[in-house]
């Protein structure tokens, strides 16, 4: 009687997720429910997550890192034009984003902090953890729009930056601006890190939320240490949870929660929600140097005034998704967006941000010792 009962709540459970789903793609649902959802989600996310003893959080996590060791750099097999974020043009992301586009956490001093202020504070605290200085070559992984790179390239005159990006429009939007600044020092390559091969090395390689797309963190900081000179530094940002690390799937591996993860598997398709110490398990070719978590809060302010921005530009966006995603689509995706930064704002706002947060971690190149003679033959 009572497994029949847990049957019949999980089949309601999953019957009222999937009428949630509908309103919420058709707009019905108001952001206080909404944001109601996203908070039992959230909770139900950690009481899935947590484990009721630390070596059995530890076992867990061990057992996450090993799985990614047997897997390619990322399982993304090609582009998926609804679910990847930059289908959707610039122009969308100029009404939503700062003056510097900066698609990722922005750092607020204060209270009084512009989102524009917590862009260029960030991108203040990229240079200073990853200790860029005048005259160095800079190689920017993922570089999205350009924001750091751009930052860079101005503030540093005599630094050479190169930024990798597998966007053609957001190439396009930096070699424009670079003519209007009058910009020799920075060059875009337009490639896919996963298999792009070079040549070249660098002063200081800086990541900013680009590992969330990947998957063999082994593989891929082996192709990293390539590119580093033997006194390099890496610098990597990216999203996690303190303790645990998690895939965002688009298959019902674990049931209903993992089956309504759209709240940002829609957006992040493919993507890794890694622990704060995750990538310190594949330290094979490069070192931590140091090691620094950022308050959730942080990442929820970012998500709160983007979400005010989608708001306040709404008609312009309207046009936007229409001719991106089509007439049938435009409302659902437009919700999805809205329902992503909000999701944004509850998940690193949670527990006073102490749960989800930012690391920022710095790498040195690991050095392989030469072997030393025994002296016998």
């Amino acid at each position: 009687m009572l497994a029949r009962t847990f049957q019949l709540l999980m089949a309601l459970c999953d019957a009222t997720m999937r009428l949630m789903l509908t309103w919420l793609q058709r707009n019905l649902l108001p952001d206080a429910v909404i944001r109601r959802l996203i908070r039992m989600f959230i909770a139900s996310r950690l009481r899935y997550s947590y484990q009721p003893l630390c070596q059995l959080q530890l076992s867990q996590l061990l057992h996450f890192v090993h799985s990614l060791k047997q897997v390619p750099i990322t399982l993304r097999t090609g582009p998926h034009p609804e679910h990847y974020p930059y289908a959707l043009p610039t122009s969308f992301f100029k009404l939503i984003l700062g003056k510097n586009l900066k698609l990722s956490c922005c750092y607020f001093a204060d209270e009084r902090s512009s989102l524009e202020d917590a862009e260029k504070a960030m991108l203040e605290l990229y240079c200073e953890r990853a200790q860029i200085k005048d005259g160095q070559s800079i190689l920017d992984i993922g570089c999205g729009w350009g924001s750091l790179c751009l930052y860079i390239a101005q503030k540093h005159n005599n630094c050479r930056v190169t930024g990798i990006t597998d966007s053609g429009s957001q190439k396009a939007y930096i070699d424009e601006l670079c003519r209007d600044l009058e910009l020799q020092n920075l060059e875009i390559i337009v490639a896919d890190v996963c298999t792009f091969e070079m040549d070249a090395s660098y002063d200081r390689l800086i990541s900013v939320e680009t590992f969330e797309h990947i998957k063999n963190y082994k593989d891929l900081l082996k192709k990293i240490s390539g590119w580093m000179k033997p006194d390099s530094l890496l610098f990597v940002h990216h999203i996690c949870h303190k303790a645990f690390a998690y895939h965002f799937e688009d298959v019902n591996e674990g049931g209903w929660l993992t089956k309504y993860d759209w709240l940002c598997r829609d957006v992040l398709v493919g993507s890794t929600m890694l622990s704060a110490n995750l990538l310190l398990y594949f330290q094979d070719d490069v070192s931590v140097v140091n090691h620094w978590l950022v308050n959730g809060k942080h990442n929820a302010q970012t998500g709160n005034e983007w979400l005010k921005r989608m708001d306040h530009n709404i008609s312009s966006i309207k046009p936007i998704m229409e001719s991106t995603y089509g007439s049938d689509s435009a409302v659902k995706w437009t919700v999805y967006w809205r329902t992503f930064f909000i999701f944004i704002t509850e998940l690193f706002g949670y527990n006073n941000g102490e749960e989800w947060m930012v690391a920022h971690l710095l790498f040195k190149k690991k050095m392989i010792e030469p072997r030393q003679s025994s002296g016998k033959f």
